[in-house]
């Protein structure tokens, strides 16, 4: 930002403090064209600077207003970004102020707070921005923000045809297990489109169904649906209260008379409730997590429910055999996100769940083939 306007963005500031964000570019607008005999070069550019200061993003402004762009890491004392799978270093100059005034900016929309008391911050930005914050020096490097951008119009299993994640005919084997309520356990890496698969899979369900939708911060879009309530986890205070957790939300959404729970990502001890919640009645709901692969998601599973309780792994693995249906594997391939494996829970032998898998994807080819019948 602009060394020789720090007091003209103070004194905008001042004048714009609880105004609505529509009614702040035409008040600043109004104060900078009153300075009628300062030379400030182009004053709509100067105005453009300053809203970028107040309501936007600071010196990532120019990143988040570009079309593409999924994600936006700050290292410290770089900057880089990802675009279509690929990721790139962002050459611009900026101080350690800029980076301050960024956080607190992120602060600010989020509506979170961070210091060194609490120097980690996971929050949203409506419904399609992820932000987290971790400080120096829990962050060895320097100060690390992370931003996650989500397509702001909902992508449909036609755009996920279109760009190879999947094939029609995978397309209508998903259409069809979500209409005859299947539970559906989504898993993979960062950012290979879990949640993205998530937000398709959410529209093949049928619009007369009462769905409760559980997150850390609010990502799905799900606007077809009149029967919806959305859930969405509490951090505790500075006091270290008030936190509402994905595991008691996941318990109340079940005395809300759901026909579907869909929990937007299991990371620990929310994996227990969400076994119970998918058997004891609540079929056709979906959920995701990280795992490498299909099989490698039932251990994953397993580590998470033992966060919460010391019960057997037999029991364990009995309870996520009668619970899930269809496991999805996705990864990112060369910078593509891809559906890597489709596999049905078909029995459950000697203590092991038998996967039956239906499709893969082939890196030689890059094509999905249909695999033959036949456990694993």
């Amino acid at each position: 930002m602009m060394q020789d306007y720090r007091k003209i963005i103070k004194q905008c500031l001042e004048r714009v403090s609880g105004k609505e964000e529509n009614e702040i570019e035409t008040t600043v607008a109004e104060y900078i064209y009153d300075f009628k005999n300062r030379d400030m070069g182009d004053k709509s550019e100067v105005i453009k600077q300053i809203m970028d200061s107040i309501t936007g993003y600071g010196i990532l402004q120019p990143l988040m207003e570009k079309e593409g762009i999924t994600e936006v890491m700050v290292n410290a004392d770089k900057i880089f970004y990802e675009e279509k799978g690929m990721i790139y270093r962002y050459d611009i100059n900026f101080t350690e102020q800029d980076i301050d005034k960024l956080i607190s900016i992120l602060c600010r929309k989020t509506d979170r707070t961070i210091n060194m008391a609490n120097p980690i911050l996971d929050g949203s930005i409506g419904h399609d921005i992820r932000v987290n914050i971790i400080l120096e020096p829990i962050a060895n490097n320097g100060n690390s923000i992370t931003i996650r951008r989500f397509p702001k119009k909902q992508i449909t299993h036609v755009d996920m045809i279109r760009e190879s994640f999947f094939t029609e005919e995978i397309s209508e084997f998903l259409e069809n297990a979500v209409k005859e309520k299947r539970n559906i356990f989504i898993c993979g890496g960062a950012g290979c489109g879990k949640t993205t698969l998530l937000n398709v899979l959410t529209g093949f369900i049928p619009k007369n169904e009462r769905v409760i939708t559980i997150e850390d911060s609010i990502e799905l879009m799900i606007d077809r649906i009149d029967n919806i309530i959305r859930l969405t986890c509490r951090n505790p205070n500075n006091e270290g209260k008030g936190e509402i957790s994905i595991d008691s939300l996941i318990r109340a959404s079940l005395r809300m008379r759901p026909d579907r729970i869909i929990v937007g990502e299991i990371r620990g001890k929310e994996a227990l409730y969400m076994l119970q919640a998918m058997n004891t009645g609540h079929i056709g709901s979906i959920s995701t997590g990280h795992a490498n692969s299909c099989k490698d998601a039932f251990s994953r599973i397993e580590t998470m429910v033992l966060m919460e309780c010391d019960m057997p792994f037999m029991a364990i693995r009995k309870q996520i055999y009668d619970a899930i249906d269809i496991v999805i594997s996705l990864q990112r391939i060369n910078g593509k996100r891809v559906l890597t494996e489709i596999a049905q829970v078909v029995d459950f032998e000697d203590g092991e769940i038998k996967l039956n898998y239906l499709y893969a994807y082939d890196i030689a080819s890059r094509k999905h083939i249909r695999i033959q019948e036949g456990g694993a």
